[in-house]
C-alpha cells in the first residue's frame, strides 16, 4: 500500500538534493584537499570504506591545522565550557527589578546550563562549528533521552537539507543518513518494515537509508495535547520501502541550523574554506613542486658516457661502483645540474599560509605570542578588533544557532517538569523572556567601552598632576570598577554583590565614626580636666564662680 506521507516527503527530498547540488561540488573539492576523508557528497549508497584517509590531493597541511583552530577559537569566544555565556532576562521592563522574577530566571538559566553540559553538547557543538568553518552552514539535532533529559547530536553537510521559510528562517530539515539494522532496531523494533527486521536478526551491521523530516504542520489541531497539536510535524521514512515508520511533532524546532556568511538569494552558507580555496590549491601545487624541486637538488639524474662501461649504479653510502671512473682517473658520471630557486617557492608558499591562517581567524590570537607584554588598554584595543572581525559571525550563530537551541531545551526540560514554577507575574505577561549573551565575543564587541574608559583616565593623568583629584569628581569609579571587570570576563563570584557593598559601606562608616571618637577623645577629656581644675578653685575662693552662661 502506498504511503501518500512518504512519497511527498521524498519528492521534496529530490527537489533538495538538486538544489544543493551546485554546492556539493565545491564541498567536494574542500573535502578533498582540507582534512580529507572518504566522504563522497553525490553518492547515496551506504559506505564501505570508512576510515580512508584520502590525501593524494594534500602536500601541505597548514589548511587543516588552520580549521581545527578555528573550531577551537568559535567555541572559546561564543560557547566556553568555563563560563555562563548567556543569561535570561523578562521581556516586560517593569519586571526587570522584581527579584522574584528574577531569581526565577537566574534559577532557570542554572538549571538549563546544568542539563546541558551533563549531557555531550560540549563535544557535539564542536563538530558544528568545524562544519561552518569547512562547508559555510552548520545543524544540530537537539534530543530528548528519557530519564537522562538532553542529547545532542551534530549533524554531518553530507546529511544535512534544509529550506527557508518566507522570513528566511529555517524552518524544514530533511536528514538522509545510514543506520545498521541493529541500530534501527533498538530505536523502532517492530515498527520496522519485515526487510529490516530480518537483517536485524541473521545481518545486523547491514546498513539502510533512513530520512528524517521536520516541517511546520499545516494541519495543527491547537486543541489536541498530543504530536497532532504541535507546531512542527516529524516524519522517519524507510528509502527502501518507502514508507513512514514514525510519525510525531515538536512544539519547538529541534534543528538549529546557522550559516557562517550568507550570500542573498542562496540558502546555504559560505566558508572561509570556499573562499581560501584557490589559495589551498595553489599552496599544496606550490608545495609539491618545491618537493620536486627538492628531489632533484638532492638527487640529481646522473649522465653517463654513451660508450662507457658501467654496470648498474648504486647509491648507498659506502657503494663501489666499478667503470665510475677511466684510466685518468675522470668521473663517468655527472649529476645534471637543475636550475631554479627553492628559496622563491618557500616565500611564495609562506604568503599563501598567511592568507589561509588570516582566514581562518589565527591570526586574531597570535599578537598574544608576538608581543605578550602589552598594556591594558593595548589588550583592550586587540579585544575590540577581535569583536569587530567576528562580531558579525558571532551574531549570526546567537541569532539562528544558539537561540533555537534554547528554546528547544527549554521546552524539553519544562515538559520533564525540570523547571522552577514560574512566578504569577511572570505568566500573566506570557512567560516571555529574552537572552542575554555574555559570552567573550560578545564582550569584544563592547570593548569600545572599556577603552574609552581607559583613555579618559589616560588623558586626565597630567591635568590631575596640575588640578588635583577633583578632575574625577564627575565619574562613578564603583560603575567603572565593574563595568571593566565584566569587559575583561573576571568572575562575578569574585566580585561583591549590591548587598555586600551595603554592608562595606555601612561598616566603613561606623569605623569612620567611630576614629573621629577616638580623635576626639583627648580632647575632651583635656577640657574636662580643666573644668574639674577650675571647679576647684572656685572652690578655694570665696564669692568666685564659675564663668559660664547668666542666670535666667
Amino acid at each position: 500500500m502506498a504511503d501518500s506521507r512518504a512519497d511527498s516527503c521524498l519528492s521534496q527530498h529530490d527537489r533538495l538534493m538538486t538544489q544543493r547540488s551546485t554546492f556539493e561540488k565545491v564541498w567536494q573539492q574542500i573535502e578533498d584537499r582540507i582534512n580529507p576523508t572518504d566522504v563522497q557528497f553525490s553518492s547515496t549508497v551506504a559506505n564501505t570504506t570508512k576510515g580512508q584517509q584520502n590525501t593524494e590531493k594534500v602536500f601541505d597541511a597548514t589548511p587543516g591545522l588552520a580549521l581545527d583552530r578555528f573550531k577551537a577559537a568559535i567555541h572559546s569566544l561564543v560557547t566556553p565550557r568555563n563560563q555562563t555565556w548567556h543569561k535570561l532576562k523578562a521581556s516586560d521592563e517593569s519586571l526587570a527589578d522584581d527579584q522574584e522574577v528574577t531569581r526565577y530566571l537566574e534559577e532557570v538559566n542554572r538549571r538549563l546550563f546544568a542539563a546541558r553540559y551533563a549531557a555531550n553538547f560540549d563535544t557535539e557543538v564542536q563538530g558544528s562549528y568545524y562544519q561552518a568553518g569547512k562547508f559555510g552552514s552548520m545543524g544540530m539535532f537537539v534530543g530528548e533521552r528519557p530519564g537522562k533529559s538532553l542529547f545532542y547530536r551534530s549533524v554531518p553537510m553530507k546529511q544535512l537539507f534544509f529550506a527557508e521559510n518566507e522570513f528566511g528562517i529555517v524552518d524544514l530539515v530533511h536528514r538522509d543518513w545510514f543506520w545498521t539494522a541493529r541500530q534501527a532496531f533498538q530505536r523502532w523494533g517492530n515498527k520496522l518494515p519485515q526487510a529490516i527486521q530480518r537483517a536485524a536478526e541473521k545481518s545486523p551491521e547491514v546498513e539502510f537509508r533512513f530520512l528524517h523530516v521536520v516541517k511546520p504542520r499545516a494541519d495543527a489541531d491547537v486543541t489536541r495535547k498530543d504530536y497532532r497539536g504541535m507546531e512542527f510535524v516529524s516524519y522517519y521514512i524507510s528509502f527502501d520501502t518507502r514508507e513512514v515508520i514514525e510519525e510525531g511533532g515538536f512544539r519547538a524546532f529541534p534543528y538549529p541550523v546557522s550559516r557562517y556568511d550568507l550570500t542573498s538569494g542562496e540558502v546555504y552558507g559560505r566558508s572561509p574554506c570556499m573562499t581560501i580555496l584557490p589559495d589551498v590549491k595553489m599552496l599544496n601545487e606550490m608545495n609539491r613542486t618545491t618537493i620536486q624541486a627538492a628531489q632533484l637538488k638532492l638527487l640529481p639524474p646522473l649522465l653517463a658516457h654513451r660508450d662507457g662501461i658501467l654496470d648498474a649504479v648504486r647509491l648507498t653510502p659506502g657503494a663501489l661502483n666499478y667503470g665510475g671512473v677511466d684510466d685518468s682517473g675522470r668521473q663517468m658520471l655527472q649529476p645534471l645540474e637543475v636550475g631554479g630557486d627553492i628559496n622563491i617557492g618557500m616565500e611564495m608558499m609562506e604568503q599563501k599560509r598567511a592568507v589561509i591562517n588570516d582566514a581562518l581567524l589565527s591570526t586574531l590570537f597570535q599578537i598574544l605570542v608576538d608581543k605578550p607584554n602589552i598594556t591594558a588598554t593595548e589588550a583592550m584595543l586587540r579585544a575590540q578588533e577581535k569583536g569587530q572581525l567576528i562580531g558579525p559571525t558571532g551574531a549570526r550563530i546567537e541569532s539562528e544557532f544558539l537561540s533555537n537551541m534554547l528554546y528547544r531545551e527549554l521546552d524539553i526540560l519544562a515538559a520533564a517538569g525540570q523547571l522552577p514554577e514560574m512566578p504569577e507575574k511572570l505568566a500573566e505577561r506570557g512567560g516571555l523572556f529574552e537572552i542575554e549573551y555574555d559570552s567573550p565575543l560578545s564582550r569584544a564587541r563592547e570593548a569600545e567601552g572599556g577603552v574609552a574608559i581607559l583613555r579618559t583616565f589616560e588623558q586626565l593623568a597630567p591635568i590631575a598632576q596640575i588640578a588635583g583629584a577633583a578632575v574625577y569628581k564627575r565619574f562613578n569609579v564603583d560603575a567603572i570598577s565593574e563595568e571593566l571587570a565584566r569587559l575583561n570576563g573576571m568572575p562575578a563570584k569574585l566580585l561583591y554583590t549590591d548587598d555586600e557593598m551595603k554592608d562595606i559601606d555601612a561598616a566603613a562608616a561606623e569605623e569612620a565614626q567611630m576614629q573621629q571618637l577616638l580623635q576626639a577623645a583627648p580632647v575632651a577629656a583635656s577640657a574636662a580636666k580643666d573644668i574639674a581644675q577650675a571647679s576647684a578653685l572656685a572652690g578655694a575662693v570665696p564669692n568666685e564662680v564659675i564663668p559660664g552662661p547668666l542666670p535666667a
